[in-house]
């Protein structure tokens, strides 16, 4: 008895099993024909692709993409009267607004515009009668660029049921027409209306911001916002405004607007110092100045105080000259006072360790304050950063394979992470310090598609300097001596770099290297404010340099020196240089942007 059981179970299980078997077949080979199919489509074999829809549309004859598909193909076959006859069987069947909208479609192809029109109109009304089968017509509407008959459809289902929210697809409807002013219109009210659609809206917004080849749009939007602030006492309002300035990173509007928003909500300062954080990588000091001082005059908490304070110093340090470096010293001191020594203090502590190693060349002290961070309880993320800047310190006390320890652990730490490819920099970048140019060529290789531009393009430039000084100069003498001028200005020993690229340009006048030197040179009289000589410098690379990869950096640097002392005359056309040459430039959006500003377009 036992025995006659187990089997008629078994034989159950196995016919289960042959039967999954069979449709798991049945799916595969469907699978494999709809690709073939598609793949007949996208080439333009239409006659190839109909039989293989055909087929598949015989096996599921409800699946309306494979309908639409042979619809598609009779069209473009021109065997319009099949395609009507088919249509009409499948409204008769299915009663779908959306194929009454592809039948008025197979008239329009056929240059029947009154019967068209027929049944887009039979189309809409639909819609009247029944207001939940505007999904369908309006995306058949869409998917046949019949703009003005979508909204239409949306118009009119909205009129039925008020309930509907069609705001969203009705702005995209609008951008189509190039009627920028209702699709800003329809994009806002769904904003205030939905909350959860504003990161999509916004992300919308910003491609038309960059995309839009006028500054048409970007004066529209500002208007609507501004009126919207001027009327309304939400707080949302002054917040959309506040990210429209900081997509056009004019971040001392932005931060009237956060001043707005915290006077009716001042419970969190989160955006007011990212705020500031922007402003420092855009190199407007005096506003991220004004926006971390505003901060620590309003909060009592700690960490907002110590990062306010970390910011504040940074700068001062950055814009500082030697004679200013012991009331900097002093400063920093009477702040890891007043916070304490503390894993909560470490921007402090950092930025205290890389001043005494950096500005005040004593290392010793550097190393000595990161040892003793390490001590503490840190997490993995700060214990990386930390071992970044012993790393760096160690470099600069040129100990390159000491170095090399602490940048290679957080590689390891954090090789998932941009942490992890900024230590991989390094890697390289000391690699290049010490003449190891192929292992940091090999390590280059890697970063140039790293997931952080800034890091990519730094590695994609160190890749070029290191690959077109050794095609023509395979003993790299005039790269050795350009790594070690790098070297002295990593060590911030300004004078000594200057003269060693000086001798460089003396010693190797002619060769590839000669642009890149004056491109440094440039950078280094920039940061004197020394703009005679370092457009002398850029000059020379327009003027002798024309084929070099750097033509576009020195257009942009001399453009905005003439920019920043009101040179306009001057400044243009170098802007329009870049434009018109240099598209696949990483200062092209910028260089159009002051461009736009310059030619007298309304402000952007």
């Amino acid at each position: 008895m036992c025995y006659f059981s187990t089997l008629f179970f078994n034989t159950i299980r196995m016919k289960k099993l042959f039967s999954l078997l069979f449709l798991f077949s049945l799916l595969l080979v469907r699978a494999q024909n709809e690709q073939l199919a598609a793949n007949y489509y996208d080439r333009g074999e239409f006659e190839k692709a109909l039989l293989n829809y055909e087929d598949l549309l015989k096996t599921q004859p409800g699946n309306f993409n494979y309908f639409y598909r042979v619809i598609e193909c009779y069209q473009q076959l021109q065997q319009y009267e099949k395609a009507e006859k088919a249509l009409v069987t499948q409204i008769t069947k299915f009663k779908q607004g959306g194929t009454v909208v592809e039948l008025g479609y197979n008239y329009q192809l056929q240059k029947d515009q009154n019967k068209a029109t027929k049944y887009y109109d039979d189309a809409i009304e639909r819609i009247n009668k029944t207001p939940a089968e505007v999904y369908g017509i309006a995306y058949q509407f869409e998917k046949r660029g019949l703009i003005d008959y979508a909204l239409k459809a949306y118009q009119l289902a909205l009129q039925k049921e008020p309930n509907f929210k069609f705001n969203y697809q009705m702005a995209l409807l609008y951008g189509q027409k190039g009627d920028m002013e209702m699709m800003i219109e329809m994009f806002l009210v769904d904003s205030y209306s939905n909350p959860q659609n504003l990161i999509m809206i916004q992300n919308q917004l910003a491609r038309f911001m960059t995309e839009d080849s006028s500054v048409t749009f970007n004066e529209l939007l500002k208007k609507a916002l501004l009126t919207r602030v001027q009327k309304s006492q939400d707080i949302f309002w002054n917040q959309y405004l506040s990210w429209y300035y900081t997509q056009m990173k004019e971040y001392g509007k932005a931060f009237i607007q956060e001043k707005a928003i915290y006077k009716r909500n001042p419970d969190t300062f989160a955006n007011i110092v990212n705020l500031a954080q922007l402003a420092i990588e855009e190199n407007e000091p005096e506003v991220a100045k004004e926006i971390l001082e505003f901060v620590l005059a309003n909060t009592k908490d700690l960490d907002l105080q110590i990062q306010s304070h970390a910011y504040l110093m940074q700068l001062k340090i950055d814009h500082a000259t030697e004679k200013d470096f012991p009331s900097i010293d002093s400063e920093l001191d009477n702040l890891i006072k007043e916070f304490g020594v503390s894993p909560f203090s470490l921007a402090l502590l950092k930025i205290k360790s890389h001043f005494a190693t950096f500005q005040l060349k004593n290392p010793e002290l550097g190393k000595q304050i990161l040892k003793n961070t390490l001590e503490m309880p840190l997490d993995k993320y700060q214990v990386a950063e930390i071992k970044m800047e012993l790393g760096e310190t160690l470099l600069f006390e040129e100990k390159f394979n000491q170095a090399l320890i602490y940048f290679s652990q957080v590689e390891t730490d954090m090789h998932n992470d941009v942490l992890g490819q900024e230590a991989s920099f390094k890697t390289a970048k000391t690699s290049y310090f010490k003449n190891d140019f192929q292992w940091a060529n090999h390590q280059l290789k890697v970063l140039k598609s790293a997931s952080t531009q800034l890091i990519a393009n730094d590695a994609l430039d160190l890749f070029l300097l290191i690959s077109d000084n050794t095609v023509e100069d395979s003993t790299q003498v005039a790269l050795k001596k350009f790594a070690r001028a790098d070297f002295l200005l990593f060590q911030k020993k300004t004078s000594d770099a200057l003269a060693a690229f000086q001798t460089i340009l003396k010693e190797h006048k002619g060769e590839p290297i000669e642009p890149v030197a004056l491109l440094r040179i440039g950078k280094m009289y920039e940061a004197q404010n020394d703009f005679t000589s370092a457009l002398s410098q850029y000059k020379q690379i327009l003027d002798n340099h024309k084929e070099c990869i750097y033509i576009d950096e020195a257009l942009y640097f001399s453009a905005e020196i003439y920019n920043q002392l009101k040179d306009f005359d001057n400044a243009k056309p170098l802007y329009e240089a870049l434009i018109m040459n240099h598209e696949d430039s990483i200062y092209f959006v910028n260089a159009q942007k002051k461009y736009r500003q310059l030619r007298g377009d309304k402000d952007i």
